[in-house]
Protein backbone atom coordinates (compact mmCIF):
# COMPACT_ATOMS: atom_id res chain seq x y z
CA UNK A 1 0.00 0.00 0.00
CA UNK A 2 0.67 3.68 -0.83
CA UNK A 3 0.70 4.96 2.34
CA UNK A 4 2.78 1.68 4.30
CA UNK A 5 5.58 2.89 2.01
CA UNK A 6 5.39 6.33 2.27
CA UNK A 7 5.73 5.89 5.87
CA UNK A 8 8.43 3.04 5.58
CA UNK A 9 10.33 6.15 2.87
CA UNK A 10 10.01 8.89 6.02
CA UNK A 11 11.54 5.97 8.31
CA UNK A 12 14.29 5.79 6.12
CA UNK A 13 14.80 9.58 5.93
CA UNK A 14 14.77 9.78 9.44
CA UNK A 15 17.46 7.41 10.27
CA UNK A 16 19.87 8.57 7.07
CA UNK A 17 21.50 11.63 6.21
CA UNK A 18 20.87 10.88 2.61
CA UNK A 19 19.44 7.99 0.59
CA UNK A 20 19.84 7.72 -3.14
CA UNK A 21 16.18 7.15 -5.55
CA UNK A 22 17.76 3.67 -6.49
CA UNK A 23 18.48 2.55 -3.10
CA UNK A 24 14.84 3.03 -2.26
CA UNK A 25 13.60 1.80 -5.35
CA UNK A 26 15.21 -1.51 -4.43
CA UNK A 27 14.18 -1.65 -0.98
CA UNK A 28 10.24 -0.61 -1.55
CA UNK A 29 10.69 -2.98 -4.95
CA UNK A 30 9.30 -0.19 -7.10
CA UNK A 31 10.59 2.07 -9.86
CA UNK A 32 12.58 4.85 -9.82
CA UNK A 33 9.48 7.10 -10.92
CA UNK A 34 7.47 5.69 -8.10
CA UNK A 35 9.93 6.77 -5.60
CA UNK A 36 9.73 10.23 -6.98
CA UNK A 37 6.60 10.74 -6.74
CA UNK A 38 6.39 9.20 -3.34
CA UNK A 39 9.08 12.19 -2.59
CA UNK A 40 6.19 14.70 -4.02
CA UNK A 41 3.65 13.04 -1.75
CA UNK A 42 5.69 13.98 1.42
CA UNK A 43 6.49 17.38 0.26
CA UNK A 44 2.87 17.88 -0.27
CA UNK A 45 2.24 16.88 3.48
CA UNK A 46 4.83 19.17 4.57
CA UNK A 47 8.08 17.48 5.24
CA UNK A 48 10.94 19.39 4.10
CA UNK A 49 12.33 16.40 1.33
CA UNK A 50 15.32 17.85 -0.55
CA UNK A 51 16.80 16.62 -3.41
CA UNK A 52 20.42 16.94 -4.81
CA UNK A 53 21.70 16.06 -7.94
CA UNK A 54 25.50 14.57 -8.62
CA UNK A 55 28.59 12.84 -6.62
CA UNK A 56 27.10 12.48 -2.79
CA UNK A 57 23.70 13.83 -3.33
CA UNK A 58 20.28 12.13 -3.40
CA UNK A 59 17.62 12.58 -0.86
CA UNK A 60 17.27 13.52 2.28
CA UNK A 61 14.95 15.40 4.94
CA UNK A 62 16.11 19.19 5.67
CA UNK A 63 18.61 19.45 9.03
CA UNK A 64 16.88 20.26 11.86
CA UNK A 65 13.37 18.75 10.89
CA UNK A 66 11.91 18.15 14.02
CA UNK A 67 9.20 15.03 13.07
CA UNK A 68 5.63 16.18 13.04
CA UNK A 69 3.59 14.23 15.77
CA UNK A 70 0.36 15.07 13.78
CA UNK A 71 1.35 11.83 11.71
CA UNK A 72 0.55 10.01 14.85
CA UNK A 73 -2.88 9.43 17.19
CA UNK A 74 -2.64 11.13 20.48
CA UNK A 75 -3.01 7.36 21.51
CA UNK A 76 -0.36 6.13 19.38
CA UNK A 77 2.33 8.67 20.66
CA UNK A 78 1.61 7.96 23.84
CA UNK A 79 1.98 3.86 23.48
CA UNK A 80 5.33 5.32 21.51
CA UNK A 81 6.73 7.15 24.52
CA UNK A 82 5.75 4.58 26.98
CA UNK A 83 8.18 2.26 25.46
CA UNK A 84 10.95 4.76 24.94
CA UNK A 85 10.58 5.44 29.03
CA UNK A 86 10.77 2.07 29.52
CA UNK A 87 14.06 1.38 27.12
CA UNK A 88 15.65 4.27 29.31
CA UNK A 89 14.70 2.57 32.56
CA UNK A 90 17.44 -0.71 31.60
CA UNK A 91 20.66 1.70 32.15
CA UNK A 92 19.57 4.90 32.86
CA UNK A 93 20.73 6.84 29.80
CA UNK A 94 18.74 10.01 28.50
CA UNK A 95 19.27 8.66 24.86
CA UNK A 96 15.92 7.62 24.55
CA UNK A 97 14.33 10.52 26.36
CA UNK A 98 15.76 12.77 23.70
CA UNK A 99 14.31 10.86 21.03
CA UNK A 100 11.08 11.40 22.79
CA UNK A 101 11.65 15.11 23.05
CA UNK A 102 11.98 15.28 19.70
CA UNK A 103 8.94 13.06 19.10
CA UNK A 104 6.67 15.37 20.87
CA UNK A 105 8.27 18.75 20.09
CA UNK A 106 5.42 21.31 20.62
CA UNK A 107 3.68 19.51 22.69
CA UNK A 108 4.60 19.16 26.08
CA UNK A 109 1.74 17.42 27.93
CA UNK A 110 3.16 13.82 26.48
CA UNK A 111 6.31 14.37 28.27
CA UNK A 112 4.60 15.54 31.85
CA UNK A 113 1.14 14.35 32.92
CA UNK A 114 -0.15 13.21 29.50
CA UNK A 115 1.10 9.66 30.68
CA UNK A 116 -1.18 6.78 32.12
CA UNK A 117 1.24 3.93 31.58
CA UNK A 118 5.08 3.92 33.30
CA UNK A 119 7.21 0.90 32.49
CA UNK A 120 10.59 0.19 34.29
CA UNK A 121 12.16 -3.12 32.74
CA UNK A 122 15.36 -2.11 34.99
CA UNK A 123 16.16 -4.43 37.51
CA UNK A 124 18.44 -4.90 41.27
CA UNK A 125 21.59 -5.81 38.94
CA UNK A 126 21.31 -2.88 37.09
CA UNK A 127 25.15 -1.87 37.18
CA UNK A 128 26.45 -5.30 35.68
CA UNK A 129 23.41 -5.36 33.20
CA UNK A 130 23.25 -2.07 31.26
CA UNK A 131 26.98 -2.62 30.03
CA UNK A 132 25.86 -6.11 28.76
CA UNK A 133 23.26 -4.80 27.03
CA UNK A 134 25.00 -2.32 25.34
CA UNK A 135 27.77 -4.45 24.21
CA UNK A 136 25.48 -7.19 23.00
CA UNK A 137 23.35 -4.12 20.86
CA UNK A 138 26.27 -3.61 19.26
CA UNK A 139 27.00 -7.01 18.57
CA UNK A 140 24.15 -7.58 17.02
CA UNK A 141 24.06 -4.38 15.40
CA UNK A 142 27.37 -5.63 13.82
CA UNK A 143 26.98 -9.17 13.49
CA UNK A 144 29.69 -9.88 15.87
CA UNK A 145 30.23 -12.82 17.86
CA UNK A 146 30.45 -12.44 22.00
CA UNK A 147 32.20 -14.58 23.73
CA UNK A 148 31.27 -15.58 27.93
CA UNK A 149 31.42 -17.80 30.63
CA UNK A 150 28.45 -19.24 31.66
CA UNK A 151 27.07 -20.45 34.91
CA UNK A 152 23.99 -23.11 34.81
CA UNK A 153 22.95 -25.67 37.29
CA UNK A 154 25.01 -28.29 35.29
CA UNK A 155 28.05 -26.48 35.78
CA UNK A 156 30.08 -23.39 34.37
CA UNK A 157 31.12 -23.51 30.52
CA UNK A 158 33.00 -21.05 28.24
CA UNK A 159 30.45 -19.97 25.13
CA UNK A 160 30.64 -18.54 21.89
CA UNK A 161 27.23 -17.35 20.38
CA UNK A 162 25.97 -15.19 17.53
CA UNK A 163 23.65 -13.08 18.83
CA UNK A 164 20.16 -11.79 17.14
CA UNK A 165 17.93 -10.59 19.69
CA UNK A 166 17.26 -9.36 23.20
CA UNK A 167 14.57 -10.39 25.11
CA UNK A 168 12.92 -8.91 28.14
CA UNK A 169 11.17 -12.19 29.47
CA UNK A 170 9.97 -13.99 32.55
CA UNK A 171 10.82 -10.54 34.54
CA UNK A 172 14.65 -11.00 33.61
CA UNK A 173 16.76 -10.25 30.46
CA UNK A 174 18.24 -13.10 27.66
CA UNK A 175 19.78 -12.89 24.66
CA UNK A 176 18.68 -15.59 21.68
CA UNK A 177 21.42 -16.79 19.69
CA UNK A 178 23.38 -19.39 17.70
CA UNK A 179 25.37 -21.21 20.09
CA UNK A 180 28.94 -22.63 18.87
CA UNK A 181 29.00 -25.59 21.32
CA UNK A 182 25.68 -26.58 21.02
CA UNK A 183 25.44 -26.19 17.24
CA UNK A 184 21.97 -24.78 17.80
CA UNK A 185 20.47 -21.77 19.16
CA UNK A 186 19.71 -21.14 23.10
CA UNK A 187 18.31 -18.87 25.14
CA UNK A 188 20.89 -17.41 27.17
CA UNK A 189 19.65 -15.36 30.89
CA UNK A 190 22.12 -11.97 30.96
CA UNK A 191 22.72 -12.46 34.68
CA UNK A 192 24.35 -15.79 34.33
CA UNK A 193 26.62 -14.55 32.12
CA UNK A 194 30.38 -13.32 33.27
CA UNK A 195 33.37 -12.10 31.13
CA UNK A 196 31.33 -10.95 28.39
CA UNK A 197 33.32 -9.78 25.03
CA UNK A 198 33.86 -9.54 21.82
CA UNK A 199 35.14 -12.19 19.72
CA UNK A 200 36.63 -10.27 17.32
CA UNK A 201 34.62 -12.18 14.61
CA UNK A 202 32.15 -11.47 12.55
CA UNK A 203 29.24 -13.94 11.50
CA UNK A 204 27.13 -14.45 8.11
CA UNK A 205 24.03 -13.74 8.10
CA UNK A 206 21.90 -16.84 8.66
CA UNK A 207 17.64 -17.83 8.99
CA UNK A 208 16.97 -17.30 12.98
CA UNK A 209 14.08 -18.81 14.05
CA UNK A 210 12.50 -16.40 16.67
CA UNK A 211 12.29 -17.50 20.09
CA UNK A 212 8.68 -19.30 20.93
CA UNK A 213 7.09 -18.79 23.86
CA UNK A 214 6.66 -22.32 25.28
CA UNK A 215 9.50 -23.04 27.87
CA UNK A 216 10.25 -25.98 25.36
CA UNK A 217 10.84 -23.80 22.72
CA UNK A 218 14.14 -22.07 24.60
CA UNK A 219 14.67 -24.51 27.24
CA UNK A 220 15.41 -28.05 25.36
CA UNK A 221 15.03 -30.80 27.78
CA UNK A 222 12.19 -28.84 29.57
CA UNK A 223 10.37 -31.32 32.65
CA UNK A 224 6.66 -31.42 32.16
CA UNK A 225 5.43 -31.46 36.17
CA UNK A 226 1.49 -32.30 38.21
CA UNK A 227 1.57 -30.77 41.31
CA UNK A 228 -1.35 -30.50 43.95
CA UNK A 229 -1.30 -27.11 46.10
CA UNK A 230 -3.04 -26.35 49.29
CA UNK A 231 -5.58 -23.63 48.37
CA UNK A 232 -3.70 -21.24 50.41
CA UNK A 233 -0.87 -21.00 47.23
CA UNK A 234 -3.44 -19.61 45.09
CA UNK A 235 -2.66 -16.48 45.26
CA UNK A 236 1.37 -17.29 44.26
CA UNK A 237 0.53 -19.26 41.46
CA UNK A 238 -2.16 -16.48 40.34
CA UNK A 239 1.23 -14.14 40.10
CA UNK A 240 3.56 -15.98 38.59
CA UNK A 241 1.81 -18.40 36.01
CA UNK A 242 -1.81 -16.81 35.87
CA UNK A 243 -4.69 -18.19 36.85
CA UNK A 244 -5.16 -20.68 33.53
CA UNK A 245 -2.41 -22.80 34.97
CA UNK A 246 -4.61 -24.18 37.61
CA UNK A 247 -7.45 -26.43 37.87
CA UNK A 248 -9.43 -26.34 41.42
CA UNK A 249 -10.01 -29.76 42.70
CA UNK A 250 -13.44 -31.26 44.82
CA UNK A 251 -11.53 -31.04 47.91
CA UNK A 252 -9.99 -27.40 47.12
CA UNK A 253 -6.69 -27.67 46.25
CA UNK A 254 -4.84 -26.85 42.93
CA UNK A 255 -4.06 -28.56 40.17
CA UNK A 256 -0.92 -27.32 38.56
CA UNK A 257 0.53 -28.60 35.28
CA UNK A 258 3.50 -27.42 33.19
CA UNK A 259 6.24 -27.45 31.97
CA UNK A 260 9.69 -26.48 33.60
CA UNK A 261 13.02 -25.31 32.25
CA UNK A 262 14.96 -28.08 34.05
CA UNK A 263 14.86 -30.24 37.11
CA UNK A 264 17.31 -28.08 39.10
CA UNK A 265 14.92 -25.11 38.82
CA UNK A 266 11.60 -27.14 39.35
CA UNK A 267 13.05 -28.70 42.61
CA UNK A 268 14.14 -25.22 44.19
CA UNK A 269 11.07 -23.68 42.93
CA UNK A 270 8.63 -26.81 45.17
CA UNK A 271 11.36 -26.43 48.00
CA UNK A 272 10.55 -23.32 48.32
CA UNK A 273 6.57 -23.89 48.70
CA UNK A 274 7.61 -26.64 51.80
CA UNK A 275 4.33 -28.69 52.68
CA UNK A 276 1.76 -26.55 50.61
CA UNK A 277 2.77 -28.99 47.73
CA UNK A 278 2.34 -32.44 46.49
CA UNK A 279 4.67 -33.57 43.29
CA UNK A 280 2.52 -35.90 41.63
CA UNK A 281 5.22 -36.73 38.89
CA UNK A 282 7.69 -37.38 37.30
CA UNK A 283 8.75 -39.71 39.75
CA UNK A 284 12.53 -39.24 39.27
CA UNK A 285 12.25 -35.69 40.12
CA UNK A 286 9.76 -36.70 43.31
CA UNK A 287 12.64 -38.90 44.30
CA UNK A 288 15.40 -35.56 43.88
CA UNK A 289 12.97 -33.68 45.81
CA UNK A 290 12.70 -36.36 48.72
CA UNK A 291 16.83 -36.47 48.98
CA UNK A 292 16.69 -32.44 48.98
CA UNK A 293 14.68 -32.38 51.56
CA UNK A 294 16.56 -35.48 53.95
CA UNK A 295 20.05 -33.29 53.41
CA UNK A 296 18.46 -30.21 54.57
CA UNK A 297 17.49 -32.13 57.78
CA UNK A 298 20.33 -34.01 57.79
CA UNK A 299 22.32 -30.28 57.96
CA UNK A 300 20.06 -29.02 60.48
CA UNK A 301 20.19 -32.05 62.89
CA UNK A 302 21.97 -31.26 66.00
CA UNK A 303 22.21 -27.29 65.73
CA UNK A 304 19.21 -26.52 67.43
Amino acid sequence: MKIDRLLGILSVLLQKETATAPELAEQFEVSRRTINRDVEALCKAGIPVMTRQGAGGGISIMENYKFNRALLTSTEMRDILAGLRGLDSINGTNRYGQLMEKLSAGSSDFLTGGQSVLIDLSSWYKESLAPKIELLQQAIDNRLEVCFCYFSPNGESERTIEPFYLLFRWSSWYVWGYCRLRGDFRMFKLNRMDGLRLSGRTFPARAVPLPGSGSSAVFPGAVKARILFDAVCKWRLMEEYGPESFREQPDGRLLFERSFRNREYLVTWLMGFRDKALLLGPEDVQQELLEAFQKVKERYEGTV
